[in-house]
C-alpha cells in the first residue's frame, strides 16, 4: 500500500473494527507457479482479542492457496471511493481516491474437523442473527449428516498475524475546510456519492480534531 506514514493504521481497536464491519476478504498466496487468490469472508477469532482471524476455504482451494505450508496474505477493504478535485474549491489540485484497508499476513494453522463446524457454525450465526427469521446453521430443515457432509468440503484455518500493515487515506492531508467539503459531496445524492466513506471520513475526521484539542 502507499507509503505514507500520515495514512498508517495502527490502533487496534480500529484495525479490529475495519475487519469486523469488512468481512469479504482476499486471501493471496506466492505458489510456485505464481501468485493465487481467492475470496471468503474472514472474522475476528471471538476468543482472542488481538488480530487473529479464523476462516474457510473449499476444497480444493486449500491445495491451490497452500494453507498452512506457506504464508497467507489476507486483505479487507473498507469504504473506498473516488475523490473529484472539483470537491476541492479554486485551488490546483488532481482527482485521487480515498479508502481504508487492511493487510494481515502469516502463515495459517489449518483447524480439526469440530473446530472447523464451529468456525461455520460462528460464521453462519454472524451474518443471519441480523435477520428477523435467522437460518443458523443446524436449525432444521437442516440435519447433522447435512452439515457434516458440507463441512468435509470446507477446510477451516485461524491465522494470527506476524505482519499487519495498515492504512487510512482519508484526506487528513487536507484542511479542515477541504475535508468538510469532501464528506458533504460523498453524503450528497451525486454521481460519486457514498455515504458509508463519508461516514468513515467524519469518524477519522473528528477524532483527529479531538486529539488536536
Amino acid at each position: 500500500m502507499r507509503q505514507n506514514p500520515s495514512f498508517a493504521m495502527t490502533d487496534l481497536t480500529e484495525l479490529r473494527r475495519v475487519i469486523a464491519h469488512n468481512p469479504w476478504a482476499t486471501l493471496v498466496a506466492n505458489r510456485p507457479d505464481g501468485l493465487v487468490a481467492s475470496h471468503y469472508p474472514v472474522l475476528l477469532d471471538p476468543d482472542r482479542d488481538d488480530l487473529t482471524v479464523v476462516g474457510h476455504v473449499g476444497k480444493p482451494d486449500d491445495h491451490v492457496l497452500g494453507l498452512g505450508e506457506t504464508e497467507l496474505l489476507l486483505v479487507f477493504e473498507g469504504p473506498n471511493g473516488y475523490i473529484s478535485p472539483n470537491w476541492y474549491g479554486d485551488v490546483k489540485a488532481v482527482p485521487t481516491w480515498n479508502y481504508v484497508a487492511v493487510h494481515l499476513a502469516g502463515i495459517p494453522e489449518v483447524v480439526d474437523t469440530e473446530e472447523n463446524l464451529r468456525i461455520l457454525d460462528d460464521l453462519v450465526a454472524h451474518f443471519e442473527s441480523r435477520l428477523p427469521q435467522p437460518r443458523l446453521m443446524w436449525r432444521a430443515p437442516n440435519t447433522d449428516e447435512f452439515v457434516r457432509v458440507l463441512e468435509a468440503g470446507t477446510v477451516g484455518f485461524r491465522l494470527t498475524p506476524t505482519r499487519v500493515t495498515a492504512k487510512r487515506k482519508l484526506s487528513q492531508n487536507k484542511p479542515d475546510e477541504i475535508v468538510e467539503s469532501v464528506i458533504a459531496e460523498l453524503s450528497a445524492d451525486g454521481e460519486y456519492a457514498h455515504p458509508a466513506l463519508a461516514a468513515e471520513m467524519r469518524r477519522a475526521h473528528e477524532a483527529r480534531v479531538a486529539a488536536r484539542g
